[in-house]
């Protein structure tokens, strides 16, 4: 046993040299060789074109999103189908007990034909008493009488007519089907629970085949972007906007968003105009409430100067980055960064076509250093 602890510290400890060792020669990769030359990685500055793009906070909506509530209340007697589960226009959701409706409507049917009985009985009547009138048997107040009796009898069949419309209408709406084809929701009451006409809500259904994704741009934002994109950024335009959705985990939705709509109103507590895009969701990525980042690539630079962000330093809020003269030896040249994209940054002033721009081993330098360059990698070559 002391022999496998010794064992084990000798292993930790030669691991801690292994790794003192490789973080000296990792440092010394750049330090000064014995003619002073120290040697570094850089990259020429090659002016090229660049679309700058800005980030908006977006969310995801339903397309359509219906809430499911009841007609007629009761016992909720079944639940079709499963929560989550792909449902048709029509399909059956939802059952109400049903046999309070049918006896309504049993009894609005037997009020309907005493209605009918009452009717016919009136109409014999008051053709007896017209008869009578002619021979002057009967008065002209009773002929009126026998008239009025009909007409109401008349208008009570029509109202038991309704009353039977009504229980017909109350029992079909014990049966809640989809209106839509979508997505049920979590249903939000169980089977045997009690719901209440027009508020108890059952569940909702949405549909997914496609998606809208909002968010606000600020005023002042927008017409800069009406100015740059012109026709691009129109409802009607078959050109579709430089628009590129970002998931939560940073991906990118491959299908292409199209403008969908553009508030005509400034919200007066933001200043902020909201914009709606729309998007397949073939593959149901995308879900209601869902937060995304909205891209759009507005600012276009023909001539934009990008460097490494690594290769810029900053000195009390003031940037600088090293540059290799004709000579050979590094010098400071101060300069002015704009926007940063990806791991690049540009650079507005203080940089020109040609320059070399020091990228590694900015450690070991001081102006008038003579530095042996070596390019940089060809993923910060292209990036920059």
């Amino acid at each position: 046993m002391p022999d496998r602890l010794a064992a084990n510290r000798l292993l930790v400890r030669s691991a801690h040299i292994a790794g003192i060792a490789l973080l000296i020669c990792g440092c010394a990769k750049h330090a000064p060789d014995a003619a002073g030359t120290v040697d570094v990685t850089a990259v020429t500055v090659t002016p090229h074109s660049v679309s700058f793009p800005e980030d908006y906070v977006a969310q995801i909506e339903a397309i359509n999103a219906v809430e499911i509530r009841p007609r007629v209340g009761g016992m909720l007697e079944k639940r079709v189908p499963i929560e989550g589960e792909a449902v048709r226009i029509g399909q059956l959701l939802f059952v109400i007990d049903r046999q309070p409706y049918i006896a309504a409507l049993a009894q609005a049917k037997a009020a309907l034909e005493q209605s009918e009985a009452a009717s016919l009985q009136s109409q014999h009547d008051l053709a007896r008493a017209k008869s009578l009138s002619e021979i002057d048997a009967v008065s002209q107040q009773e002929l009126d009488a026998a008239v009025a009796k009909n007409q109401a009898n008349l208008a009570s069949i029509d109202a038991a007519k309704a009353a039977v419309r009504t229980a017909e209408l109350n029992l079909g709406y014990t049966t809640i089907t989809s209106p839509i084809d979508g997505v049920m929701g979590r249903a939000q009451l169980r089977q045997g629970g009690m719901v209440t006409a027009n508020s108890t809500l059952l569940t909702t259904i949405y549909q997914t085949d496609r998606m809208y994704v909002n968010f606000s741009v600020s005023e002042q934002r927008l017409l800069s972007l009406q100015r740059q994109l012109g026709r691009a950024l129109s409802q009607d335009s078959k050109t579709p906007p430089p628009f590129r959705i970002f998931l939560a985990d940073g991906s990118e939705y491959p299908q292409t968003p199209r403008l969908n709509f553009i508030d005509p109103a400034v919200d007066s507590r933001t200043g902020t105009l909201a914009l709606r895009l729309e998007i397949d969701n073939p593959k149901q990525l995308l879900h209601a409430g869902q937060f995304a980042r909205v891209q759009v690539a507005a600012q276009q630079d023909p001539n934009a100067i990008l460097v490494p962000q690594r290769a810029v330093q900053d000195l009390q809020g003031n940037n600088y980055v090293w540059i290799v003269d004709a000579a050979g030896r590094a010098q400071q040249r101060d300069v002015r960064m704009g926007a940063r994209v990806g791991s690049d940054w540009q650079v507005r002033q203080g940089l020109k076509a040609g320059d070399i721009v020091i990228v590694d081993g900015v450690q070991h330098i001081k102006p008038g250093s003579q530095v042996k360059v070596t390019p940089a990698s060809s993923e910060i070559q292209s990036g920059a």
